[in-house]
């Protein structure tokens, strides 16, 4: 490419500076002259720094821009030096595991923009346990959420909707400010502007415009988010934190020292069936639209299956969520999401 990197500055000598194109065009000749750059700021990424090309590059295709690294030399992307796709793939097969294999079974021309959106929430999920104060978790998620603008100018091959990421972004700052939730209907509205919010991301890549589709999306969304705060109850708890909503700690007289402890006393499991309970509702209100969601939007929700697998171990373990077994990968879940994907059911 004839894009012309700016030298770094010797008084930032951490920091990248990325061409890239400012015009996809990923079936056709792109053009050569005009140009962007971003200027991130390494210290701020901490091993997130190859996320944001990802995300431009799943809209163009195998080629992107020229690196130049502290030490002034500059060379090409390629996939034997960087290659951000795997980066992006092995990211979220290592942290999100379940929406990797549900990314696999995505059509093969979306596959490179769904492992980037899963990446990038998963940088921003791990920046409340991978930094020391929140001040600095704050400066990374402020760093995302500026990024995005100039990013997304060049994501216009699915169109993806800045709000949305600015909305993920914004949520889990939000979060970072809190020690815990005061009611279920938080709980409900965290999971809307970050699980929700990938369904929808998801929508826009396969192009379907569908109030009944944004419904269900919304729906699981929120399902998938109060079921993921009740698995992640035995991880917090090993970091004494709870995230039980408060409304429900003290309705059932729950000792949130107890859940540190990892106690399964009934008052705990009586907390849980409640929490529970409001997800499967959640699922079986998404579930009611199927009929008059399109059968393109089916591939959006297969993790409705992961989240509804757990809700059913969790009950036959009699909600005790600190249950080893429920700990358990299950190795039989991409033979039933692909027979999910061939059922078009979610």
């Amino acid at each position: 490419m004839n894009s012309k990197p700016i030298p770094i500055s010797s008084k930032y000598p951490h920091n990248s500076l990325v061409s890239i194109p400012k015009w996809p065009t990923p079936f056709a000749k792109r053009p050569k002259a005009t140009t962007i750059t971003l200027n991130i700021n390494m210290r701020l990424l901490v091993g997130c720094r190859q996320v944001p090309v990802v995300l431009l590059r799943s809209c163009w295709g195998a080629s992107a821009g020229t690196i130049v690294h502290r030490d002034s030399r500059c060379r090409e992307f390629s996939s034997q030096q960087l290659d951000n796709p795997s980066y992006c793939t092995d990211l979220v097969k290592k942290y999100d595991h379940e929406n990797y294999l549900c990314c696999l079974l995505l059509p093969k021309d979306l596959q490179r923009a769904a492992f980037a959106i899963r990446a990038f929430n998963v940088e921003l999920a791990q920046v409340r346990d991978v930094v020391s104060e929140k001040k600095i978790g704050a400066m990374r998620l402020q760093f995302w959420k500026d990024t995005v603008e100039r990013l997304l100018e060049a994501a216009r091959y699915f169109r993806l909707s800045k709000r949305l990421f600015k909305r993920l972004v914004e949520a889990r700052a939000e979060q970072l400010e809190r020690d815990g939730f005061q009611s279920i209907q938080e709980v409900e509205l965290y999971a809307e502007n970050t699980a929700s919010t990938l369904h929808y991301l998801m929508l826009e890549c396969l192009g379907v415009k569908n109030v009944h589709a944004d419904h269900a999306a919304s729906h699981i969304g929120k399902a998938q988010g109060v079921t993921t705060l009740l698995r992640a109850i035995p991880y917090h708890a090993q970091s004494r934190r709870v995230y039980l909503p408060l409304e429900i700690i003290v309705k059932h007289k729950v000792s949130q020292e107890d859940i540190m402890r990892g106690k399964a006393e009934k008052n705990i499991r009586d907390a849980v069936f409640e929490v529970a309970t409001i997800a499967h509702r959640h699922l079986e209100t998404a579930r009611s639209f199927q009929k008059d969601v399109p059968k393109k939007a089916f591939v959006a929700f297969l993790n409705t299956y992961p989240t509804d697998h757990y809700l059913k171990r969790l009950q036959a373990a009699n909600f005790n969520v600190f249950d080893p077994k429920l700990q358990i990968r299950n190795s039989t879940l991409p033979l039933y999401l692909w027979l999910q994907k061939r059922r078009k059911k979610y």
